[in-house]
C-alpha cells in the first residue's frame, strides 16, 4: 500500500514536470515562429528599399542606401535570434522528452507493481486451504 501511494506521488511528480517542460516547448516553437516572422518581415523591408532608378536625388539614394544597410543588419541580427530560438526549442525538445521517458518508466513500476500484488494475490488464494462444505441435499 505504501509502495503504490509512493508510485502515485512520484507519477503525479512527474506528469507535473512533464507538462511544464511541454508548456516550455510549446513557448521555445511560439519565438521561434515570431524570429522567422520578424526576420521574414525584415528582408522584405529591405527589398523594398531597394534602389531604384528614376530616384535623380542622390540624397534619396544615399539615405535609401543607409536604410538598406541598417536592414541588412537588422536581418543578420534576426537571424542569429532564429538561430538562438531553434537552439532553445531543440533543448526544450530534448528535455520534454526525457521527461516523458521518465514518466513512462514510473508507469511501468506501477503497472509491474500491480502485477506483482496480483500474482501474490492468485498465489496466495492456491496455496490457501481447501474450504470444505457440508451439503445437505434434501434426500
Amino acid at each position: 500500500m505504501a509502495k503504490a501511494d509512493r508510485f502515485g506521488r512520484v507519477l503525479r511528480v512527474r506528469t507535473l514536470q512533464l507538462n511544464l517542460k511541454r508548456a516550455e516547448e510549446a513557448r521555445a516553437l511560439a519565438r521561434v515562429e515570431n524570429e522567422r516572422a520578424l526576420s521574414s518581415r525584415i528582408r522584405q523591408l529591405s527589398d523594398a528599399v531597394a534602389p531604384e532608378e528614376s530616384a535623380t536625388e542622390a540624397f534619396s539614394f544615399i539615405a535609401a542606401a543607409h536604410f538598406r544597410e541598417r536592414l541588412h543588419q537588422s536581418a543578420s541580427a534576426a537571424d542569429q535570434r532564429v538561430r538562438a530560438a531553434e537552439r532553445t526549442l531543440e533543448a526544450a525538445s530534448e528535455a520534454t522528452r526525457d521527461a516523458k521517458r521518465d514518466q513512462t518508466a514510473v508507469e511501468k513500476l506501477i503497472e509491474r507493481d500491480a502485477a506483482r500484488d496480483a500474482l501474490k494475490a492468485i498465489r496466495a488464494l492456491g496455496e490457501a486451504p481447501a474450504v470444505r462444505r457440508n451439503r445437505h441435499d434434501p434426500c
